[in-house]
């Protein structure tokens, strides 16, 4: 059972810090962060708006698709692993990992580089 303990009513024990202690919680949390991290970083060596276009994507943008894309199947196990037992606990935490990956996806849309 991952570390948590099972109560009579289905709850789980120790809330909201137990469940986002698990790997598939804070994963998708530190991949969105370091999306976020490589398109800054894109921004302040290259610039943002009126950025020379490249013949293909580029590096850093194959990193933040990488990123952005391997969340969606450890969310997934997330919710299919959690939602059953701690329901208000894990939809917490689902809401941060679609947060953080709405900031990306918002970050490269304001910058223009997408």
């Amino acid at each position: 059972m991952d570390g948590l303990s099972s109560r009579a009513g289905g709850d789980v024990g120790g809330g909201f810090g137990a469940v986002t202690r698990q790997a598939s919680a804070f994963l998708p949390l530190i991949m969105s962060a370091a999306a976020l991290l490589a398109v800054l970083g894109h921004v302040a060596v290259y610039g943002a708006v009126g950025a020379v276009r490249e013949a293909d994507e580029g590096a850093t943008a194959h990193i933040w698709q990488i990123l952005i894309a391997g969340q969606v199947p450890v969310m997934a196990y997330f919710l299919f692993r959690w939602l059953r037992r701690a329901p208000r606990q894990t939809l917490g935490v689902f809401a941060l990992q679609a947060g953080a990956a709405l900031a990306n996806v918002a970050a490269v849309f304001f910058l223009g580089l997408g």
